[in-house]
C-alpha cells in the first residue's frame, strides 16, 4: 500500500479548510481532482476518511486516525524540503505562526518589525482562541504559537517570552478615574465587562479575584479585548485587559487605568511548540528575534502603570 505526500497535503487541506472546493484552491488544485484522489485513496486503504452530512464534511473515525498521524509526516517533509534548499543553496523561509487573540498587538509588531529585515522570509500568522491554538498544536500545524500559559501535560515545550500584565481600565469619567490605591473591594462592587467562558484571560482574573477572597459583578461578555475597550470607552462599565492593548487608547484619552492596590496582574506571554518539532532555519531566526526584541517591546509600554 502507498500514500503520497500530496494525498496527505489533500486530507490536510480539506480538514482546515472544511471543504473540496477550498482545498482545491489552497492546493492549486481542481475540485475534481481533489475529490478523485480522496476517491482513489479510500478505495486504496478501503476505509472512508470523511462523513458527508448535506453540505458539511467530517472527518470518520479511521480518518480522524489517518489525519492525526499523517501532521507529523507532513511536518517532516516540510523540514526535508528545506534541507534540500538549503543544500542547493536556495533558502526561501517559511514560518507558520499562530497567536491567542490578546497577543494580537505583540506578534503583528513583532511580525512587521521581522519582515522588514527579512523580506525572503514570509511569515503567515492565524490569530484564534486558546482551545484552537491547542488544537493547532496537537496537529503540528503552527511552527510557533503565542499565548498565555498553555495547559499542562501535553507533549509541548515552552518559555516565557515577555510579561503580559493585566491593567483595570476605565472611561476617563469614570467616578474612579482620579482616584489613588483603590481598594481590590472597591473595585469589586463595580460592574465589569468580561472575556466569555473558556478564555484564558477570563480564567486568570477570575482565580486572582477568587485568591483574594472576593468576585467580580459581571455584566456583560464579550469575544475580544477589542470590543472590552469598546464597551469600557462608552461608559457600560470597567474592565480588565493587556496592558499591551492600551497603547492607542491610553495616548488618545480614551481609557485610563486605574490604580487599583495589588493590581497588575501579572501573566506572562509564551513562546510554545509541539515537542519532536524541528526549528527549521527561518522559525529558529525569528524566535531568536522575537526573544531579542521582547525587552524593548516591554519597556516601551512601563510609562503607563
Amino acid at each position: 500500500m502507498q500514500l503520497t505526500i500530496k494525498q496527505l497535503q489533500i486530507i490536510e487541506a480539506i480538514v482546515q479548510t472544511g471543504n473540496y472546493s477550498l482545498a482545491a484552491e489552497r492546493l492549486h488544485m481542481t475540485q475534481p481532482a481533489v475529490s478523485m484522489q480522496i476517491k482513489q485513496l479510500e478505495h486504496k486503504i478501503e476505509l472512508s476518511l470523511f462523513e458527508r452530512q448535506g453540505k458539511k464534511i467530517s472527518l470518520s473515525n479511521a480518518g480522524e486516525i489517518i489525519y492525526q498521524h499523517s501532521q507529523q509526516v507532513l511536518a517532516n517533509y516540510d523540514v526535508l524540503i528545506e534541507i534540500i534548499n538549503e543544500a542547493k543553496d536556495l533558502h526561501t523561509g517559511r514560518i507558520k505562526v499562530a497567536a491567542a487573540t490578546t497577543a494580537n498587538h505583540l506578534i503583528t509588531q513583532m511580525i512587521a518589525n521581522f519582515s522588514s529585515i527579512n523580506k525572503d522570509i514570509k511569515v503567515s500568522l492565524k490569530i484564534t482562541n486558546r482551545e484552537r491554538l491547542v488544537q493547532q498544536l496537537q496537529n503540528f500545524e503552527p511552527d510557533i504559537v503565542l499565548m498565555g500559559e498553555p495547559p499542562p501535560k501535553l507533549d509541548l515545550i515552552s518559555e516565557p517570552l515577555i510579561a503580559n500584565p493585566l491593567v483595570v481600565i476605565a472611561n476617563p469619567e469614570h467616578p474612579l478615574a482620579q482616584k489613588s490605591k483603590i481598594p481590590l473591594k472597591t473595585i469589586a462592587k463595580h460592574e465589569f465587562i468580561v472575556r466569555e467562558e473558556g478564555s484564558g484571560t477570563r480564567a486568570a482574573i477570575e482565580t486572582f479575584f477568587q485568591n483574594k477572597g472576593t468576585e467580580l459583578k459581571s455584566t456583560l461578555e464579550m469575544g475580544s479585548n477589542e470590543a472590552i475597550k469598546h464597551a469600557v470607552s462608552a461608559g457600560l462599565g470597567l474592565g480588565i485587559v493587556s496592558l499591551h492593548s492600551l497603547k492607542l487608547e491610553l495616548e488618545s484619552n480614551k481609557l485610563v487605568i486605574l490604580d487599583v492596590n495589588g493590581l497588575p496582574i501579572q501573566r506572562y506571554w509564551h513562546i510554545v511548540k509541539r515537542k519532536g518539532k524541528r526549528l527549521l532555519p527561518a522559525v529558529k531566526q525569528f524566535q531568536d528575534f522575537m526573544i531579542k526584541e521582547s525587552s524593548a517591546y516591554e519597556e516601551s509600554y512601563h510609562q503607563f502603570l
